[in-house]
């Protein structure tokens, strides 16, 4: 099945790695005080600058003067903001683990340390008199504390989110027909072929665990492949030859992390929109690659009956708010249907 006409970001990737599934892996938290990350960055600087235009309009006589001002403004208030930024990148992993008051604390001082360095850049170039230092500090001290805020908030508001998608994944896990096409599939093959139905069943247990678990806020990519793969097990015995499974994976993507419970609401959505629908069934293609510092996930299906009903869209916009808490600015998340080939790419860090 060949994918490249979903659109022009979603090329084929030369060189697709085919392998067993991979086996699970642990991955760490994602940081509460991250200040690596480069959207986290961006509104940092962009935060700082916003306060040295408005800063500038106090004493501005013109346009021109005011353009001046923020200019040299700039000078001494982006050395201060990158020295925040650096040093509370590099404090991550310790205050990671610390009380949220010492999180405070840090960010606070590093604040005014980075709002007296302002000041005296700012001394020095004659912008400000020796007074105007404390007011400097004071001033780094409110940014710190506010980019502290910030990164708290969040760090809190992928909590509602991940408990959210969990439970609407939990239930997805319990629909009345899921279930009881499965067991039927199960009682079927009990007789003809018991040892498929005890992998039925120990599928169906595995999903149900992996559902119910106290999930991390972040897991591996061959987490969630192999979450997958469970779930096409059964659909597999349930549809049978109509649905045509094809399995791309690069070993070297599977450490890349991804909120838990994402890859499965995919392929569901290319079994329910792809497959049932259509007597003949139709094609479902899972693939994995790294490509330097990116991993590229694409979920491609074939839709024989047509698109049928637009649906709510829940699920991927779920998808997409649950990555970029994760990923923020960092990752891309596209969805297309063209030529009766529907494809969801998503791109995280590796």
């Amino acid at each position: 099945m060949k994918d490249s006409r979903i659109l022009s970001a979603f090329q084929e990737l030369p060189g697709p790695v085919t392998g067993a599934p991979p086996s699970v892996r642990t991955v760490a938290h994602p940081m509460l005080f991250d200040a690596c990350q480069v959207g986290v960055v961006l509104r940092a600087v962009a935060l700082v600058q916003v306060v040295v235009a408005v800063a500038a309009l106090y004493q501005a006589q013109s346009p021109s003067a005011w353009v001046l001002d923020v200019a040299l403004l700039t000078v001494g208030a982006l050395p201060g903001c990158l020295l925040w930024l650096v040093v509370a990148c590099g404090l991550k992993r310790w205050l990671a683990h610390a009380h949220e008051w010492l999180q405070w604390t840090v960010g606070v001082a590093l604040g005014a340390v980075a709002g007296v360095l302002a000041g005296e850049i700012l001394t020095l170039l004659g912008v400000f008199d020796q007074a105007a230092r404390v007011a400097a500090g004071c001033t780094g001290a409110l940014l710190g504390g506010a980019q502290v805020m910030v990164l708290v908030m969040r760090a809190r508001s992928q909590l509602p989110a991940d408990t959210a998608a969990r439970l609407a994944e939990l239930q997805a896990r319990i629909r009345p027909h899921f279930l009881f096409n499965t067991l039927n599939s199960a009682i079927a093959l009990v007789r003809r072929e018991p040892a498929r139905a005890e992998a039925l069943l120990e599928d169906l247990s595995d999903l149900f665990r992996q559902a119910l678990a106290d999930q991390s806020s972040a897991v591996s990519v061959a987490d969630e492949v192999a979450l997958a793969q469970r779930y096409l097990a059964i659909e597999q015995v349930r549809f049978g030859e109509r649905l045509q499974l094809e399995w791309q994976l690069d070993p070297r993507a599977d450490s890349a992390r991804l909120p838990p419970l994402l890859l499965q609401p995919l392929v569901e959505n290319a079994v329910q929109h792809g497959v049932e629908p259509s007597p003949e069934g139709a094609q479902v293609r899972i693939s994995t690659e790294r490509r330097g510092d990116v991993v590229v996930i694409k979920v491609t299906n074939t839709v024989p009956a047509g698109q049928g009903p637009a649906g709510h869209g829940l699920a991927l916009d779920n998808v997409r708010r649950r990555l970029q808490l994760l990923h923020d600015v960092r990752m891309q998340f596209r969805a297309a249907l063209v030529d009766g080939v529907y494809q969801v790419r998503i791109e995280v860090p590796a």
